[in-house]
């Protein structure tokens, strides 16, 4: 193993391929980051074209929008204003209305390279910059250490500074968000990084990364000469394009390298371990693969494109300076790799380094593949991905995708969707954007339904009443042709609340049928053998159509059933876009609502099913983030029947849980409304 970096160890090649497999199982396979790929940016792309110039755009990134899902993964946003522009230079103002506009001059002559100060130019702003601004020379410029202040608990409370972003831990995911504005150019001096792309990316790649935005997030130069008013210039977006113009041996690489990070380098002792991060290793990937350090990165040679990595950042932690990928001026280890810190960070990555390649058995992910060569040299091994990731686990990459949801608030939302939608059906899509913009395609008619009966059931005429109706009627039976097996309850809904119960009641009873299929797939139940039985083999699409069951959202700005008003205002109160509610507590729930009206015998049978589902289920058919929301409705359903001490029970039982849906507000005025019930 000793002679591993050289590559002269004869059997490197298998070794590599043993690690190869072990990456796509748990990195995943092309195919399972494509699908990943593919439900974020359809998503990215149709929120984008709908938000309107007062709303705000929120955008993954990091390693989640690049296809990672490791345990451990951060999920990293960033948030801008939409009607706000940082221009480069004055004579840029031309392009924009300044009427709706606010503009921000990127003023850099002072900082740094890769940080600017920004001017505010135009009066036109909201409350938040209003609140940042500072003085200097006789301009205005917006304070980047008032604005990370400022946004620290928005839009989650209890969020820590952690950099240039608010940080914290969400349903058990730890985020990181960056409040930060945005520019529809680069700046002129990075401009430079198109000449040293002689061979990656390629030059239509490069093209396109030219015309990504650049952002600005909250944090300046820690010995800049205005730290708490600079700002740092992000290439997000063109990162990601680097990082989709990897090929999955390169990604693979990228992966093994975050992975060592975390489990070797940053275990060597805790002085250490905050210096180095997984930018500096996306970094460090980038500069390896533009410089041709390896010629073919294959399966075979996995190993040493990890080597070339490693070698690359041992280099810079040595020299002291780790260049930025667009602006290499901007060493990112200023102020932060340097002294007597950076020393022992050298020596202890040199000692891994001595070890050559025997260093990876310090990781206990990767250890094992590595052994299963040693040991057994003629192993043989498969390295074509359709036989490393089967079927199955393909189909639960598209399920681990759902719930996609939008940001969609107004009747020229819905418009604006549904035309992008359809020029993006004649555009050149891959199968996994297909399916994703399929599921888009559900959530908008399923929307545009219910906004549509709202408008109409309050503003309108008999005669046209009956028009709207039966065009939202058309459309959600439209929508459950192409959805999930779950998706007709929202037609169940609709005739619900259009005081349709016999007819709710039959679309209720056909969903349950088909939800007692052995071969469903909803959250941990699949029956993995019937399902390949029955749908092994067919596309997507139809699996979707006849297998797959997904918990019910309900978009907050409109109303789907009258009884949970109250909890959609509370969530919108609470900054919640969407109502997350379990399949299976929502058929019991429209069950004892129509059949008050039909059969008060099986509501109350109905009532009982729930009343067990709820006390009683380990995490089968009821999320334990969807508590919150299964318990209020419990208690809805025995308010409704007058048992007023088991819906104090219910409602003070989703109080206790994880506010998941933040529904609390509506609880607690429940509870004081049941309780001045039972004062008189």
């Amino acid at each position: 193993m000793e002679s591993f970096p050289d590559g002269t160890c004869e059997g490197m090649e298998k070794v590599s391929e043993s690690v190869f497999v072990g990456m796509c199982q748990i990195v995943g396979t092309s195919q399972q980051i494509a699908i990943r790929r593919a439900s974020v940016g359809l998503k990215e792309i149709v929120q984008k074209g709908v938000a309107n110039n007062e709303e705000k755009i929120r955008m993954l990134s990091g390693s989640h929008r690049e296809g990672f899902r490791m345990v451990g993964s951060d999920m990293d946003f960033m948030i801008w204003p939409n009607n706000h522009r940082v221009i480069m230079d004055l004579s840029q103002s031309e392009f924009y209305n300044t009427a709706i506009t606010t503009l921000i001059l990127s003023a850099n002559s002072e900082s740094p390279p890769g940080f600017t100060l920004l001017q505010l130019l135009t009066p036109r702003t909201n409350a938040l910059v209003l609140s940042t601004l500072v003085r200097m020379n006789d301009n205005v410029y917006i304070s980047s250490s008032r604005h990370r202040q400022e946004t620290l608990s928005n839009p989650f409370p209890n969020s820590i500074i952690h950099g240039p972003c608010s940080s914290g831990v969400f349903v058990g995911v730890n985020y990181d968000i960056a409040h930060c504005y945005v520019c529809d150019v680069w700046p002129t001096y990075a401009l430079s990084w198109k000449e040293r792309c002689h061979s990656w990316p390629n030059p239509y790649v490069v093209d396109d990364i030219l015309k990504s935005e650049c952002h600005f997030v909250a944090i300046g130069h820690p010995l800049g000469l205005h730290e708490n008013e600079e700002w740092r210039i992000s290439f997000s977006q063109a990162e990601y394009k680097c990082v989709q113009a990897m090929n999955h041996c390169q990604f693979l690489t990228y992966g093994l390298l975050k992975l060592f990070l975390k489990e070797v380098i940053n275990e060597q002792s805790e002085g250490t371990s905050p210096l180095l991060c997984s930018y500096h290793i996306k970094t460090a990937v980038f500069w390896t693969i533009q410089q041709n350090t390896l010629l073919k990165w294959c399966p075979q040679n996995l190993l040493v494109g990890f080597w070339a990595c490693f070698k690359l950042l041992l280099k810079w932690v040595y020299e002291g300076i780790c260049p930025n990928f667009f602006i290499p001026q901007n060493n990112l280890f200023l102020a932060k790799v340097y002294g007597s810190i950076q020393i022992i960070l050298f020596l202890q990555l040199q000692e891994l380094y001595k070890k050559g390649l025997t260093c990876l058995l310090q990781s206990s992910t990767v250890r094992s593949h590595i052994i299963n060569v040693l040991y057994n040299p003629i192993l043989l091994i498969c390295i074509d991905e359709n036989v490393i990731s089967d079927e199955i686990k393909n189909d639960a990459a598209h399920i681990n995708e759902f719930p996609i949801t939008l940001c969609l608030t107004a009747p020229s939302s819905f418009i604006k969707a549904i035309q992008i939608i359809e020029h993006l059906v004649y555009s050149s899509l891959t199968h996994y954007e297909f399916a994703s913009l399929q599921e888009l395609t559900v959530i908008i008619i399923q929307c545009t339904a219910f906004y549509l009966y709202n408008m109409s059931a309050y503003k309108s005429v008999n005669k046209q009443l009956y028009i709207f109706d039966k065009i939202s009627c058309h459309i959600l039976k439209f929508a459950a042709k192409f959805g999930c097996i779950s998706d007709p309850l929202y037609i169940a809904m609709y005739y619900y609340n259009s005081l349709r119960y016999k007819e709710a009641a039959s679309v209720i009873k056909m969903t349950k049928i088909r939800l007692e299929k052995p071969y469903l797939m909803y959250g941990i139940l699949w029956n993995k053998e019937s399902y390949i039985e029955a749908l092994g083999g067919k596309s997507w699409s139809t699996k979707m159509k006849q297998a797959v069951a997904m918990d019910i959202i309900l978009y907050n700005k409109i109303c789907y059933i009258n009884e949970l008003i109250p909890e959609q205002r509370s969530a919108r109160q609470n900054d919640k876009g969407i109502l997350c509610i379990p399949v299976f507590v929502l058929i019991h729930f429209l069950e004892f609502l129509c059949y008050r009206h039909i059969d008060t015998t099986l509501s109350q049978a109905a009532l009982d099913e729930l009343q067990i589902l709820v006390h009683h289920d380990q995490g089968e058919y009821v999320n334990n983030y969807y508590r919150d929301i299964s318990w209020e409705i419990l208690g809805i359903c025995q308010q409704i029947t007058g048992n007023i001490q088991s819906a104090l029970y219910s409602y003070q039982q989703s109080l206790t849980k994880y506010q998941f849906n933040r529904i609390h507000t509506a609880t607690e005025i429940r509870i004081h409304e049941l309780l001045g019930t039972i004062s008189q």
